[in-house]
């Protein structure tokens, strides 16, 4: 667990945690890890959810499918970042999405329970755990109100301004990177492919901003 130090660091889930006790917890925790190829299915729609997932190397995508085989993203979880804990939490018998490796990565996983039952060595750092669980999951609900307030937009256009503004903000910066290609933005706004190129084609055209494949940048100030 040791070579994970730096990444683990990162992740929200064990703030303010030091490393020793955190090699401690981890082991308590019965953690485990699980190497992935690109593409390889690490969590499938339909299984029960149990494990939460940190992902310390690579990246991976939540994404759901409808009854109609439409396939929307949800969302893209980067190296330090965690999935699947609300899930998890609440022990749902049929996780409704899956993840994707983006690329080769490591993924740990941990049974949610032994977070949310403290084990019998009563560690003093657990409480502190499952206090950064509980930010972590409040963290993820406004981004969930973030995206519903992309897909209330009524056109592409709309969708896709309001998306790359909250993308400003998060960075701070009208030039940013974001993690999808177009066919993904398009499975993430919801919208068609073919249509999402033309609106950022009049969007280039009217001046309102620059981009090229993943990178964008906003022409007009964002406050």
């Amino acid at each position: 667990m040791k070579k994970y130090l730096k990444i683990l660091r990162k992740c929200a889930l064990f703030h303010q945690i030091e490393d020793e006790d955190l090699i401690i917890m981890l082991n308590c925790l019965g953690a485990k890890i699980d190497v992935f190829d690109k593409k390889y299915t690490v969590m499938s729609e339909g299984k029960p959810a149990k494990y939460i997932g940190i992902v310390l190397s690579g990246s991976v995508q939540i994404t759901q499918t409808d009854y109609y085989g439409n396939r929307s993203i949800l969302s893209n979880i980067e190296a330090a970042e965690v999935f699947a804990e609300a899930f998890a939490c609440a022990e749902t018998h049929s996780i409704p999405i899956t993840v994707i490796a983006n690329e080769p990565c490591e993924i740990m996983f941990i049974d949610c329970s032994h977070i949310l039952r403290t084990c019998s060595n009563h560690c003093t750092f657990h409480q502190q755990l499952i206090f950064n669980l509980m930010k972590d999951l409040a963290d993820k609900t406004i981004l969930f109100h973030q995206k519903l307030e992309i897909l209330s937009k009524r056109s592409t256009r709309e969708k896709l301004l309001t998306y790359l503004m909250f993308q400003a903000k998060k960075f701070g910066s009208d030039s940013f990177d974001i993690p999808f290609d177009r066919q993904e933005l398009a499975d993430y706004l919801e919208v068609d492919r073919s249509g999402l190129s033309v609106e950022i084609g009049k969007l280039r055209q009217e001046g309102m901003l620059e981009s090229n494949r993943k990178h964008f940048e906003l022409l007009w100030t964002v406050k």
